[in-house]
């Protein structure tokens, strides 16, 4: 639901002119916005608006040609995505990036392992899977999830199982930021109406979160703030109650009035 309080709580994201280039193609022209914490940005466009393109900058994915990203004042110049989860930014991408082959506590704690006997197990690579499962159930559990046991194979569960694991490790993971790349896309409505309340968990922990889908009655439902993108450039910033369903269309597709879309 909006907060209209959210944008006096501190900036915690801060994007600025940010553009970026493939070839000949401009996907990113000159891009800002800033992210308060608490505060769920919905972040709509066509395809090829350049969505994913500012989630992948952000995460540390790739890297923008020109501009800066900003967390929680300090400019960070991401290596890679890893260097942004460690600076507390975690990802949820449609396409569930968890290893099918791990069980679901491993996926959790993906590149966080927990290693026994100190020094000499992390250089061995000796994992302390016990403390992962009871580490992971316990987080579960304070989360009100409805998992299979932490042991499980990935490749087991569901797709809906599948994204809530994904959705979960985010949560327990994203200190500042969680960036959602149409993460509630080809899910059952369940699962879907799951996720969106999450996001509202995340705004309870003053976690700031960028939510990116096609979805508009999700991204309406959600937001406190649209930020809409048209052939790489910004074409709208502002409160969700300041753009109705007709003028966010209008937007996202170019027309210039709210009754050519019925003509």
């Amino acid at each position: 639901m909006s907060d209209p309080g959210t944008s006096e709580k501190p900036a915690v994201l801060e994007v600025e002119s940010v553009t970026k280039s493939y070839g000949a193609v401009r996907a990113l022209q000159d891009v800002s916005f800033v992210l308060h914490a608490g505060e769920v940005l919905g972040l709509v466009g066509d395809n090829g608006a350049g969505k994913s393109t500012i989630v992948k900058t952000i995460a540390g994915s790739i890297k923008p040609d020109s501009g800066r990203i900003i967390l929680d004042g300090v400019e960070q110049k991401f290596g890679n995505a890893r260097h942004a989860r460690d600076a507390g930014i975690e990802t949820i991408f449609q396409d569930v990036a968890l290893i099918r082959t791990l069980d679901i506590a491993a996926n959790i704690f993906l590149n966080r392992e927990v290693f026994s006997f100190g020094a000499l197990g992390r250089a061995l690579r000796i994992m302390d899977t016990k403390r992962m499962h009871r580490e992971c159930a316990e987080g579960f559990g304070r989360l009100g999830l409805q998992l299979p046991p932490p042991e499980t194979k990935t490749a087991a569960l569901s797709g809906g199982q599948r994204q809530t694991v994904a959705v979960a490790r985010a949560v327990m993971w994203g200190r500042r930021v969680v960036l959602m790349d149409e993460p509630a896309a080809a899910l059952s409505v369940r699962a879907a109406d799951f996720v969106l309340s999450f996001v509202e968990r995340l705004k309870q922990e003053d976690v700031a979160v960028v939510f990116v889908s096609h979805n508009l009655a999700h991204v309406l439902q959600i937001a406190d703030r649209m930020l809409v993108l048209r052939l790489g450039e910004k074409v709208f910033d502002g409160p969700r109650a300041d753009v109705s369903p007709n003028r966010l269309v209008s937007l996202i597709t170019g027309l210039e009035t709210e009754e050519r879309i019925f003509a």
